[in-house]
Order: C-alpha cells, then structure tokens, then sequence
C-alpha cells in the first residue's frame, strides 16, 4: 500500500501555517472553533506517520482507509480539549507522541467492516473535509438531515423518500422534497467554515466524488 497525498496541503492556506510549532496549531485550533485550517495544517503534517502505522494492520486499501479517517474522527474530537502541558506549565509529552498512541488506540479497538460494506472514499471526503462536513451536518434542522441522508448515502429518490416521509407521518410530495432537498445543501454549505470551503470546495477538481456520499 502506498502512502495517499493529499492536494490541499499545497493549498495557500493551509502552507501558510507551516512555520508554526505543533502547539501553536493546537492552541489556534481551539481557539477558532470556526476556522478549519488548523486541523488541516495538523492533518498534513501528521497523516504520512499515522497512515503509516495504519497501513500494516489492515488486510486491503480499504479498509486501510476507512480506518484511517475514523482515526482522524477521533482526534478531531479529541484535540478540543487536549492539553500538552503538565500542571507545572512544561510541556508533559508532545503532539506528535499523542498522535502515536491515539492512533494505536485506534488500530487496536477497531472493528473493521468487510471491504464490500465500506463506502468511504478517501479522494471524495479527505479526513478534515469530512469532519467538517458531519459537524455541519449535524447542525441541520432534523428533517433536512434525514432528507440529505435518505439522498446522499442511500441514494433514494425524492419519490422513495417522499413515500418514507409519509409513511412516518410526514406528507411531503417529491416537488417538496426536492425543493427542500436544496434548502438542505444550501444550508449544510453554509455551515462549513469559510475556510473550508475556499480549500475543498471552491474551485478545486481534485475530489473525486461527492463528498457527502461517504458521509
């Protein structure tokens, strides 16, 4: 298996934040919630040394990369609240030595899927991608998210997706449902951070894929 690259390392934004110590990234990450380019800063620099270690404990590509993006999942979570000092304000262990043992947590509780009930795609929802795109998804009103989701990773029509809506209660006629359909990626677009979008969305023809497809 080969190491993957990832285009927007070489995106301005993200190059701009080279110069910057690990605990500078991950104070300003913390700091802007709203801004997505510290995490991607930190991804770049550390996603050789975690697909590395990953790549030996899993049996094909892909799985390879699904375990590599809920890797990913995780410490993005995690890294709101992580603290590298100690109680006397030196640094207790560094960024890159977290890093190793979140993702040998990881290899070792994880529970892969069999290949073909993976639909993650590592070109279409690069890892800070998709955990924006879940925050952002997670901000929508309930019935635009279920709508997104029946529409993007179950690939219903708005026809089948109108007849569930009904079924549970929710007349919605498929016009409805397409023009609500709309309102929810207009929506879920909106709630990206700026600078996510301007690295992944705006005029970049590296993904391959819908991105909110593997979500």
């Amino acid at each position: 298996m080969t190491i993957p690259t990832f285009p927007e390392c070489n995106h301005p934004l993200v190059k701009s934040l080279s110069h910057y110590s690990d605990q500078e990234l991950l104070t300003l990450f913390q700091r802007h919630a709203d801004a997505g380019q510290y995490f991607a800063a930190i991804f770049c620099r550390y996603s050789p040394m975690v697909y590395t270690l990953i790549q030996h404990s899993a049996r094909s590509p892909v799985q390879a990369d699904y375990l590599f993006a809920q890797t990913w999942r995780h410490i993005f979570y995690e890294l709101g609240g992580l603290d590298l000092r100690s109680p006397d304000g030196e640094a207790a262990f560094t960024l890159q030595n977290w890093l190793l043992n979140v993702t040998a947590v990881c290899i070792n509780q994880a529970e892969l899927p069999p290949v073909e009930a993976i639909h993650y795609n590592l070109q279409a929802a690069p890892p800070p991608l998709w955990c924006y795109m879940e925050r952002a998804l997670d901000q929508l009103p309930p019935v635009l998210r279920l709508i997104v989701l029946m529409a993007q990773t179950f690939g219903w029509s708005e026809t089948r997706i109108s007849a569930y809506l009904q079924a549970e209660g929710d007349f919605m006629s498929p016009a409805e449902v397409r023009v609500r359909l709309q309102e929810g990626y207009q929506l879920l677009e909106a709630n990206l951070p700026d600078d996510v979008r301007s690295i992944y969305l705006t005029g970049n023809t590296w993904l391959q894929g819908d991105p909110l497809a593997t979500i």
